[in-house]
């Protein structure tokens, strides 16, 4: 956690008590001494009930010798039980580093930051208590909880079905968790299995109720949902998450008017009481600015959109990762030539089985919208977001036989046979899709539409050089606002600024042109715009460009019952509608900053800005 550059003759910022030099801006490298006697003497006092001695000795005690973990560890339950939580984050950070073969502190911090919402910055840790403690039902449910909230699902299940392995009584919340993960994989007829077992150890367990009422939801059957909503209610009365999951319900059902007035009674009662929750007012705001923005009310929706976007800050500490974004476009654009491309073997293709359709585009560019149109068709499965991609690149090395990264691995000279290492990873991702549950009974194809692939459409032609690639095109403007309206990690936090999100989209567009140009794509460009004012003519040339014949169920894509897990799954229920086109044109003024950012690809792609 950053605090403000401290005064080393000062308090620390984080307000642990200890001056600035024996805390936060401690010098790690001087040879501090291993104990120190007030320490003793703040044990006994503490033993004895003499609190305020005890704590004025156990800081004595660590100015003396600040890297005692006996007295770092009292001084952190202390902060702890005193609510200082910046306090208490700052101390464990210290014991961590202290004990790197300690369990306990790792899960501590792990623990500490899920509560923030912080899932990215915890997982480290979690997988570092992970080899300490392989067989600890308490960590494998805590990485269950950290890869289901950072979108993946797949992985966190393996988790929590090692709990339940582990532990002879598996108690009501861990079902739920289960229930909840199966929930965002799509799988909701299980998920409610699991919710019904665990209400039977404990029917009157708020997040069980509360967890399957925004299933249900997310399933559309929405007076189930506030049936739900009922039984937790009357466990916790006013309970604000409730609240709010009743306002979605009510926009589900497109009674926006009525959604805001439960959004800002909340709010309402929220700023009476001055307690702020976070992760709440991310929620309350986001869900403020959708019914806001579909009832008319664009600059309110942007300024909730905006008040959202700073919760989000706030609570993570994350910004765009520029850097490491353009030094990743620059090694794929260096790499991927024409020139190099020729040099280089593909993957041939595998007959034995359903093939990949690479639906790609920039977040909120209607991805989702064409899967589920694709998906609707009888010989296409529906794979979603799969992070196959992301882990075949994770383990080039490996699978190639090559002591290089990714991409260089594909060009090391002392590989003795770069086909058969492309085949490899081909037959990686074809056995990972397989059990994602990607593939379905009878399909001949299976969508993949991870959000930004096209980054590495260099890999995808290399091993899968025959795979449609239907690339989805928006006009720019309309991307970047619906980019903002949401929340999401994709692209090295590029989301959480507005024009971060411009020059992620810019660098994206680049990389994407420049593939364009250099690689043999089997590739075919789709405007969303076109979809929404010719859609059966659009869904005819996709399906013939797949090799699928006409399937007129694709075009009610509404009424494919999978759940979309994205974003957009409550858009993709509803029949094809033209409110999102151009949306941009209410928000003119609020996206002033990007436009002339976009101006230039703007025009490239045939767009204008009116």
């Amino acid at each position: 956690m950053d605090h403000p550059r401290p005064d080393r003759a000062r308090d620390c910022a984080c307000g642990s008590g200890l001056k600035a030099d024996r805390c936060c801006a401690l010098d790690w490298g001087r040879p501090w001494p291993q104990g120190a006697p007030a320490l003793d003497r703040a044990r006994a006092a503490a033993a004895s009930g003499d609190a305020a001695l005890g704590e004025r000795l156990l800081l004595e005690g660590l100015t003396e010798a600040p890297l005692h973990q006996g007295g770092l560890g009292l001084l952190y339950e202390l902060r702890k039980a005193q609510g200082r939580e910046d306090a208490a984050e700052a101390l464990l950070r210290r014991l961590v580093r202290l004990a790197p073969d300690r369990a306990a502190p790792a899960v501590a911090l792990a623990l500490r930051l899920v509560q923030k919402g912080a899932f990215g910055e915890a997982e480290p840790y979690a997988r570092k208590a992970l080899r300490l403690t392989p067989d600890d039902p308490l960590v494998h449910n805590l990485m269950g909880t950290i890869l289901t909230e950072q979108r993946q699902p797949q992985a966190g299940e393996a988790h929590y079905r090692r709990v339940l392995a582990l532990v002879q009584r598996p108690n009501a919340a861990l079902l739920a968790d289960l229930a909840w993960n199966l929930k965002t994989q799509g799988r909701i007829d299980e998920a409610r299995v699991f919710y019904e077992r665990s209400l039977t150890l404990n029917a009157n367990r708020f997040n069980t109720l509360y967890g399957w009422a925004r299933t249900e939801e997310a399933d559309r059957r929405f007076d189930r949902a506030g049936d739900l909503l009922d039984a937790a209610e009357r466990l916790a009365p006013g309970h604000p998450h409730v609240r709010l999951q009743r306002a979605v319900l009510q926009a589900r059902q497109g009674h926006n008017a009525d959604a805001l007035a439960l959004i800002e009674a909340l709010e309402r009662d929220l700023a009476a009481r001055g307690v702020p929750d976070i992760g709440l007012n991310i929620d309350l705001t986001s869900e403020k600015g959708v019914a806001l923005d579909k009832l008319g009310r664009p600059a309110e929706a942007f300024a909730a959109f905006t008040q959202a976007k700073q919760a989000m800050r706030d609570l993570t500490g994350q910004t765009y990762l520029a850097d490491a974004a353009a030094a990743q476009a620059e090694r794929l654009t260096r790499f991927f030539t024409a020139a190099r491309m020729a040099t280089l073997p593909r993957a041939g293709v595998r007959a034995d089985g359903p093939q990949p359709i690479f639906v790609v585009g920039f977040p909120r560019s209607g991805t989702t919208m064409i899967e589920q149109t694709l998906s609707a068709h009888p010989a296409i499965s529906a794979g979603d977001e799969l992070p196959v991609i992301g882990e075949l690149i994770e383990r080039t090395s490996d699978l190639m036989g090559s002591g290089l990264p990714y991409p260089e691995a594909f060009a090391d000279p002392d590989l003795a046979d770069a086909k058969a290492g492309l085949e490899a990873m081909r037959d990686a991702y074809l056995d990972r899709a397989r059990d994602l549950g990607a593939i379905g009974e009878g399909a001949a194809w299976f969508t993949d539409k991870m959000p930004l692939n096209e980054t590495h459409l260099g890999l995808i032609s290399l091993i899968f050089p025959a795979a449609p690639v239907i690339h989805l095109i928006r006009h720019p403007l309309d991307v970047v606002l619906s980019v903002y309206a949401n929340q999401m990690t994709h692209g090295f936090h590029c989301a959480d600024d507005l024009v971060s999100i411009a020059r992620h989209y810019l660098l994206t567009d680049a990389l994407v042109s420049h593939y364009r140009r250099e690689l043999p794509l089997n590739s075919l460009a789709v405007r969303y715009e076109d979809v929404i004012d010719e859609q059966e003519a659009k869904v005819r040339e996709m399906l013939a460009f797949v090799g699928a014949a006409f399937d007129p169920r694709c075009l009610a894509f509404h009424e494919n019952r999978r759940y979309a897990r994205t974003a957009s799954y409550a858009q993709v229920t509803e029949k094809l509608y033209d409110r999102s086109r151009y949306r941009y044109r209410a928000y003119r003024e609020q996206l002033a900053p990007v436009i002339p950012m976009l101006a230039g690809v703007i025009r490239r792609l045939g767009y204008e800005v009116d």
